[in-house]
C-alpha cells in the first residue's frame, strides 16, 4: 500500500484511529481538521466490545486508557429529594460489559492517546485549521482531485475518508444532497460541560436523576476537581421537528444555547438549579442533537465514511466503538485486496455492516425507560428499577440494551497484516 495517497478528514476518534491503521498499512496520510487544533474537552465515552478488541491490537494503547479512566465504579440513581433508589456498576469484566463501561474515558483524553499513535509517523501529515473547498472525481475511477478552503495546495488522492460527524460536509459533497441526508433524528440532544463546584461530594459513583418531559440530569466528579456534567431531553418519538427550537439556540452561539439549556431545566428539582447557575461559567460546555446516520452504502467511489459519518448509533452508546472499529477493518480490507481498491471497499461494506445494523438498534422502550415524560412515568420506573436493582435481576436486564452490553468476541473481527 506504500504508494496508496489518502485524506483523511476529521481529528477526533475516527479520523486518527483511520490513520493510525493506515500508516500500519504503509499508506501516506494527510490528516485535515477544520478546529485550528485538536480538541481536548468533551463528555465521557465508552470503548466497549469490538472497539476493546481493536484497543487489544494496539501496542500499548489499553494501559494509556486505564491510565486515563474517568475512575467512575457506576451509576446511582435519585430522587427529587437526593434519596437513593437503584445503582448500577460496572461488571470488572472488561470483556463483557454492563451499562457502565470498565473504559470509560473523557473524549478528549481518547482523542489525545489516538492522536499520539501516529503524530510523528514520517507517512502522516496532520494540517488543522483546513477544510475541503470542492471535490472533482475523474470518470474513470482514477484519483480525487482535491482543492482546500485555507491555504493548502490543491491535491490527487487515491482514496478521501471522511470522519467528521453525523452531519458530514465531505459525505455531501461526495453523495450529494444536504448535511441533514440521511439523519435520523432521534428527536432528542444533549449538553455536556464542566463546573468547578463539587454538588455530589468525592464520590466514585456518579448520580442521575430524571424530572418530567424526558429529562435527565447526571453529574459525576471529574478526577481534575469539580464535577462533569451530561443533561439529556428526550422528546415523544412522535412529535414532530421537537429538536427545532434546540437547533435554533445552536445557531445563535454558545451564549444563546447556554441560556435555551437552562430555561429548559428551570425548576425540574434536585441539584438541577445549582448545576444550571454553575453552568454559565462552564469553559468546555458543547451540545448536541442526537442523531442516527443510516446511509445505503458506506462509498461512494473513492469517497468511504468512518464514524458518525457513515453511521453514527444515536442513543446506543456505541459511537466510539463503531468509530475504532471501522477504522480498523476499513485500513484492513484495503490492506488485504493490495492494489484492487473496490474489492477493498466492497470489504469493509460487507464487514462492516452486520456489526453497524446491531449496534445502531435502539431497545424496545428505553427512551421510556430512561427518560419518562410524565410523573407516573418515572414513579414506575423507579420503583421497577429499584426492583431490580435489589434483587440483582439488573444484570440480566442489560442484556437487552443493544450491543452496547455484548462481548468483546461476538463479531470475530478478522486479523490483518501490516508492514509496521
Amino acid at each position: 500500500m506504500s504508494e496508496l495517497k489518502v485524506l483523511v478528514v476529521g481529528a477526533s476518534i475516527a479520523g486518527p484511529m483511520a490513520v493510525y491503521w493506515f500508516a500500519r498499512a504503509g499508506a501516506r496520510v494527510t490528516v485535515i481538521e477544520r478546529f485550528p487544533e485538536l480538541r481536548t474537552s468533551g463528555q465521557g465515552i465508552d470503548i466497549r466490545t469490538t472497539g476493546v478488541t481493536v484497543m487489544r491490537k494496539i501496542p500499548g494503547m489499553e494501559a494509556a486508557v486505564r491510565a486515563k479512566t474517568t475512575q467512575l465504579e457506576g451509576m446511582s440513581f435519585v430522587r427529587d429529594d437526593g434519596r437513593l433508589y437503584g445503582t448500577i456498576r460496572a461488571t470488572g469484566n472488561p470483556d463483557q460489559q454492563s451499562l457502565v463501561s470498565e473504559y470509560e474515558i473523557f473524549r478528549g483524553d481518547l482523542a489525545r492517546i489516538i492522536f499520539d499513535l501516529s503524530k510523528d509517523n514520517e507517512n502522516v501529515q496532520y494540517i488543522f485549521g483546513e477544510q475541503i473547498a470542492s471535490m472533482e472525481e475523474h470518470e474513470h475511477d482514477g484519483p480525487i482531485k482535491v482543492e482546500f478552503a485555507n491555504g493548502l495546495a490543491t491535491s490527487e488522492y487515491d482514496l478521501v475518508v471522511a470522519c467528521d460527524g453525523a452531519t458530514s460536509k465531505t459525505r455531501t459533497m461526495g453523495f450529494g444532497g444536504s448535511v441533514r441526508d440521511y439523519v435520523n433524528p432521534i428527536n432528542s440532544w444533549a449538553a455536556y460541560f464542566s463546573i468547578d463546584q463539587d454538588i455530589v461530594g468525592r464520590s466514585n459513583l456518579g448520580h442521575g436523576y430524571s424530572a418530567v418531559g424526558g429529562r435527565f440530569l447526571a453529574v459525576s466528579n471529574d478526577p481534575a476537581g469539580g464535577n462533569r456534567v451530561v443533561v439529556i431531553k428526550i422528546h415523544p418519538r412522535d412529535e414532530r421537528d421537537a429538536a427545532l427550537p434546540f437547533r435554533e439556540a445552536m445557531k445563535q452561539g454558545e451564549g444563546a444555547l447556554k441560556n435555551f439549556v437552562a430555561q429548559q431545566y428551570k425548576g425540574v428539582g434536585w441539584k438541577a438549579e445549582e448545576v444550571m447557575l454553575a453552568m454559565k461559567n462552564s469553559r468546555d460546555f458543547y451540545a448536541n442533537e442526537i442523531l442516527q446516520v443510516r446511509v445505503p452504502a458506506l462509498h461512494k467511489g473513492r469517497i468511504v465514511l468512518v464514524g458518525d459519518a457513515g453511521y453514527a448509533p444515536g442513543p446506543t452508546g456505541t459511537g466510539t466503538t463503531l468509530a475504532m472499529t471501522g477504522a480498523y477493518v476499513l485500513a484492513g480490507e484495503i490492506a488485504k485486496h493490495q492494489g484492487d481498491l473496490a474489492a477493498g471497499l466492497q470489504g469493509y461494506e460487507e464487514r462492516m455492516r452486520p456489526i453497524i445494523d446491531d449496534m445502531q438498534k435502539i431497545p424496545p422502550m428505553i427512551n421510556s425507560f430512561c427518560a419518562p415524560q410524565t410523573a407516573w412515568g418515572i414513579w414506575l420506573r423507579n420503583h421497577l428499577f429499584a426492583f431490580l436493582a435489589w434483587t440483582k435481576m439488573i444484570e440480566y436486564a442489560q442484556k437487552f440494551f443493544g450491543g452496547a452490553s455484548t462481548g468483546t468476541d461476538k463479531y470475530g473481527l478478522p486479523n490483518y497484516d501490516w508492514l509496521a
